[in-house]
């Protein structure tokens, strides 16, 4: 059981930039700087956004047009990606777009690096091309990614123009064992996707620490874990906004997706039991209350984990009711 205390643990964002039902995508990316402008005030570390693709509901497919959009608009926050799918770039072009945001943004910038394509299969295949058997050379591209973004690739005949020198901070992400075993042998700190992906979650992390080898860039393991969070100002009004989010998963377990629907009363009267277990299944890390309920939950969860950093997505309906969401999460922690 780990001792760390919840009000020293360093909170982030995650926005996968949800299209709303009854709004357009201009209005997704202004609630994108809203949110950010907001949360920068509430002093989150970091503002991340995630690369999906062919999916209605998920507006964040040009990634770094996103992050530089939201650096503009911020002053200290840092702003990346949680994450960028390797595979489905060339580590030269992901350098050049990230050095020219750390160029425009210096010390702002994060670079979250996954491996899955961020979408099915067809559409992996129309980004990839004859490069689809990419995610396989995922280790020997993030040491490319490392090598253009450092001080040691001047005499190379490829260079990052801009990237090179800039040391973009490079993170592994994962929703399963085998990127914990990578991120441990590189010495990078290593972000799970436990809002959708809960399973492997505690063996993925303990998989980490156990064979981490210390770096250059990090001297000892750094676990951020990503979480679903509902704060509303009690329990029952924290539960009703979270149908959104469960109508949203409900979704994806039946292949019927959704923009992100309005708060209903009552789940029963849309969902079977098999759905109900398999969205609660995904959605196993979500903390959804009012402002008591959380606090104990979460010093359960990092007294279980011991993470370093906590990072939250809330897949709230009314853009208010989101960003009073983030307000009581940055002061339960910081109450704690």
């Amino acid at each position: 059981m780990s001792t760390k205390q919840l009000s020293k643990l360093p909170y982030s964002v995650l926005d996968l930039a949800g299209v709303i039902q009854g709004n357009t995508i201009a209005d997704t990316f202004n609630n994108s700087v809203s949110l950010a402008q907001h949360t920068e005030q509430l002093g989150y570390k970091r503002y991340w956004f995630a690369e999906h693709h062919n999916m209605i509901s998920v507006a964040s497919s040009a990634t770094s047009i996103l992050i530089g959009h939201i650096a503009g608009q911020t002053k200290t926050i840092r702003v990346g990606s949680g994450g960028i799918m390797l595979p489905n770039h060339t580590p030269l072009i992901i350098a050049e777009q990230f050095g020219t945001l750390e160029t425009l943004y210096p010390n702002r910038i994060d670079l979250g690096l996954g491996r899955a394509p961020g979408t099915d299969q067809l559409t992996a295949f129309e980004i990839r091309g004859e490069r689809f058997q990419s995610p396989q050379n995922f280790p020997q591209d993030v040491k490319k990614l490392q090598q253009f973004l450092g001080d040691d690739n001047y005499n190379s005949k490829v260079r990052a123009i801009p990237g090179e020198g800039t040391n973009v901070p490079i993170w592994i992400l994962g929703s399963s064992t085998e990127s914990a075993h990578l991120a441990a042998s590189y010495g990078l700190p290593y972000a799970f996707a436990s809002h959708f992906a809960p399973t492997y979650f505690l063996e993925a992390i303990q998989i980490y620490r156990q064979n981490f080898r210390p770096s250059a860039t990090l001297k000892e393991p750094y676990v951020m874990s990503c979480v679903n969070v509902v704060a509303a100002d009690t329990d029952q009004e924290a539960e009703r906004l979270s149908t959104s989010l469960k109508r949203l998963f409900m979704g994806i377990v039946t292949g019927k997706r959704q923009l992100l629907q309005p708060p209903i009363d009552n789940m029963d009267e849309i969902w079977d039991e098999m759905e109900e277990a398999a969205v609660n299944q995904m959605l196993a890390v979500s903390f959804i209350g009012g402002p008591e309920k959380l606090k104990q939950q979460l010093k359960s969860f990092l007294a279980q984990t011991g993470i370093d950093e906590i990072m939250v997505t809330s897949h709230i309906y009314e853009h208010q009711a989101r960003l009073n969401s983030y307000q009581l999460f940055a002061e339960l922690i910081n109450k704690s």
